[in-house]
C-alpha cells in the first residue's frame, strides 16, 4: 500500500512573495520594521516548504541500516558491510529518465547551439551498447533511442558525467520556466517573438542561455531579459530602471524569495537505497513491522495479490536464457527494458526501483565506503569546488561559452579573509588561463592540485573521493580496476539475476563507460524540515515571535 503520497505533501505553495500583512513585521533584536522602503528596506521573506520540482515524488528520511537488505553475500565482495545511518529528507524521480526526456535535451541543444557539433555529438547516448558479437541486436541500436514506440522506455547507453550534464541542463531548464511563467523573466511568446531581431531590439545577452548560478549573481538582466513582473527592489541604493510600477526600483528573484529549485542530481547511494527500501510502508511509531529483501513485501519475486497472484513484480532475467518467459504468458511481459511507468510502484512511489535498468549513483566506489563514510547523510565523491570569479572587486562569476559558470577546485577547507580572497583569486588567473590554453576549462574534476592553504599554512587538496583510504592511493587503478573515476550503479535490469535487485547489492563502472543495462533518475535536496506528513501525529508547538512595540 503507498502510504507516501503528493497530495498528502504539505506546502504553502510555489509563488513566495515578500511578507505582506496590515502591520509590518519587526525585527526581533532591533525592533525596526521589515519590507519598508523608508527605513532602509530590512527585508523579511515569508517562509515556505517548498514543493518538489517537475517529475520529483517527496521521501521522507530518517535512520535505517545501510547494507541491511542484504540476506547473503553471494560475490564475496563484502563491500556492503551493515551500518545504521541517517538520511535527510529529499525529492526523487518518480521514474527513470526516459528516451523522450533525453530527446528534449539533445532538441534544446540543437536550437540553442545549432553550430556546435561537439556539443550535440557529446551529449548522444552511445546506441552501439546494444550491440554483441553473437546476438542480432542492430534494430535497438538503431531504433532504441528515437523511435517513438520507445519513447516511454529508459533512456540507456548514458555515461556518469552524461548524467550530470542532463542534471545541470534540468535545473537550469526548470527554474527559468517558472521565472518566465510567473513573469520574472520575459514571457515565453515575448521571447520567441525577439528571437532572431538582434541584439539591438532583445539587448544585449538577451540570446545567452539561462543559468541558475549567473541568474542569482545578478549577471542575467537587461532589456528582453528582464519581464513584467520583477519585484519591487526596496534598497535604497537601488538604481531607478523606469522598469516597474510608478517607475521604481525591481529586482531578479533572490534565494531568499524561495521561488528557485534546489539543483537536480544524481541520488547519493544512501538515498537510493533508502528510497528503494521503503521502510515507511511498514513503520508505524518508529516500529518497523517487517523487513524487506526487495522493493515490495515479502521473499519472493511474485505478487501474492489474488487479481495478480504469481505475477512478476519486476523486469529482471528468470534465468539462464530467459528473459522474458513463455510466449502466451510472457511472465513479465518485457524482453529488454520496459516502460518507466511498468509495475507496481513502492511504498514511496517510486516505480523500478529494482529491475528494468540499473541506475547511476553519485557516489565513487570504495569497498570499504559503508564502513567508512559518516553515519549522517553518508556520501563518497566530494570535488569541493568554488566558482571562478573573472572580476573579483565586482564578484563576477566567470563565464564559459555556454554561459555557465567555471568551477576550479577549492583551495581553502576555511572562509578567507577578503584580502587573501582577491589576492589568491588574482593569482590564480594567470594559471587559469594557462589551463585554458592547455585544453582545461577549470570544470571542477578537471584538475585537483594540492595548494597551500593561507589559513592552516598546510597543503590542501579539494578531491576527498579517496579520503581514508588505508592504502596508497596511487594503486588504485594500477593494481585494481578501482579508482576515483569508478562510479557505483544498483537496482538491477532487464539482464540481471534476481539477486541484483536486492537494494543493498552494489557494482561499479568507469564513469565515462556506458551500457545497454544502465540508466539513472534525478534528486534534489529537501530544504526545511524534514518532516512531511504531520497530520495526525503530536508535536511540540513552536511558537511565532510576537512584533516588538516601542515605547
Amino acid at each position: 500500500m503507498r502510504v507516501i503520497t503528493n497530495t498528502a505533501l504539505v506546502m504553502l505553495g510555489l509563488g513566495v512573495m515578500l511578507s505582506s500583512c496590515s502591520k509590518k513585521e519587526q525585527s526581533q533584536k532591533t525592533g525596526m520594521a521589515y519590507n519598508d522602503r523608508t527605513n532602509g528596506g530590512y527585508l523579511r521573506f515569508r517562509q515556505t516548504h517548498p514543493t518538489p520540482g517537475p517529475g520529483l515524488v517527496p521521501i521522507e528520511g530518517g535512520t535505517f541500516v545501510l547494507g541491511g537488505s542484504a540476506d547473503q553475500d553471494i560475490t564475496y565482495e563484502y563491500n556492503n558491510v551493515r551500518r545504521r545511518v541517517t538520511v535527510p529528507s529529499f525529492y526523487m524521480d518518480e521514474t527513470e529518465v526516459s528516451n523522450q526526456d533525453w530527446l528534449d535535451y539533445l532538441h534544446w541543444i540543437n536550437i540553442t547551439f545549432p553550430n556546435d557539433q561537439e556539443l550535440y555529438y557529446n551529449a548522444l547516448p552511445d546506441t552501439l551498447v546494444w550491440r554483441r558479437p553473437l546476438s542480432y541486436n542492430e534494430p535497438y541500436v538503431d531504433n532504441y533511442l528515437r523511435h517513438p514506440a520507445f519513447q516511454d522506455y529508459p533512456v540507456v547507453g548514458v555515461t556518469w558525467d552524461q548524467a550530470q550534464d542532463y542534471c545541470v541542463w534540468r535545473t537550469d531548464r526548470t527554474n527559468e520556466n517558472i521565472l518566465r511563467e510567473r513573469g520574472n523573466l520575459v514571457a515565453w511568446k515575448d521571447k520567441a517573438g525577439k528571437q532572431g531581431q538582434g541584439n539591438a531590439s532583445a539587448g544585449a545577452g538577451a540570446d545567452q542561455p539561462f543559468n541558475t548560478d549567473i541568474y542569482l549573481n545578478g549577471q542575467y538582466r537587461g532589456q528582453g531579459i528582464d519581464g513584467k513582473k520583477m519585484i519591487p527592489d526596496l534598497n535604497p541604493n537601488a538604481k531607478n530602471t523606469g522598469t516597474g510600477k510608478n517607475g521604481r526600483a525591481v529586482r531578479p528573484v533572490r534565494m531568499e524569495d524561495g521561488v528557485l529549485k534546489q539543483g537536480y542530481r544524481l541520488p547519493s547511494e544512501a538515498e537510493w537505497e533508502y528510497a528503494a527500501l521503503a521502510l515507511a510502508g511498514n513503520t508505524q511509531f518508529e516500529n518497523i513491522n517487517d523487513g524487506k529483501i526487495y522493493p515490495w513485501n515479502g521473499l519472493g519475486v511474485r505478487s501474492p495479490k489474488s487479481k495478480t497472484r504469481g505475477l512478476i513484480l519486476a523486469n529482471f532475467k528468470r534465468g539462464s536464457g530467459d528473459n522474458a518467459g513463455v510466449g502466451g504468458g510472457l511472465n513479465d511481459k518485457a524482453d529488454i527494458t520496459a516502460p518507466v511507468r511498468s509495475y507496481e510502484p513502492n511504498d514511496f512511489g517510486l516505480y523500478n526501483m529494482a529491475g528494468n535498468v540499473n541506475e547511476w549513483v553519485a557516489d565513487t566506489y570504495r569497498q570499504t565506503s559503508f564502513e567508512e563514510v559518516d553515519d549522517f547523510n553518508p556520501f563518497r565523491g566530494n570535488e569541493f569546488s568554488n566558482k571562478r570569479l573573472s572580476d573579483p572587486s565586482k564578484g563576477l562569476y566567470a563565464k564559459d561559452k555556454y554561459g555557465r559558470p567555471i568551477k576550479d577546485p577549492a583551495r581553502s577547507n576555511k572562509k578567507l579573509k577578503y584580502s587573501e580572497m582577491l589576492a589568491m583569486q588574482q593569482g590564480g588567473q594567470a594559471a587559469n588561463q594557462q589551463q585554458g590554453a592547455n585544453g582545461n576549462n577549470g570544470q571542477a574534476g578537471a584538475s585537483t592540485p594540492q595548494t597551500k592553504d593561507p589559513l592552516a599554512g598546510k597543503a590542501y587538496t579539494a578531491d576527498f573521493r579517496g579520503f581514508n583510504d588505508t592504502v596508497n592511493t596511487a594503486l588504485y587503478g594500477t593494481t585494481t580496476l578501482v579508482n576515483n573515476h569508478s562510479k557505483v550503479y544498483k537496482g538491477g535490469s532487464w539482464n540481471d539475476m534476481a539477486y541484483w535487485l536486492n537494494p543493498a547489492a552494489r557494482r561499479f563502472m568507469d564513469q565515462d563507460e556506458s551500457s545497454a543495462e544502465v540508466g539513472f533518475r534525478c534528486a534534489m535536496t529537501m530544504v526545511g524540515a524534514p518532516e512531511i506528513h504531520p497530520q495526525g501525529k503530536p508535536h511540540l508547538p513552536v511558537k511565532k515571535a510576537k512584533n516588538f512595540k516601542a515605547r
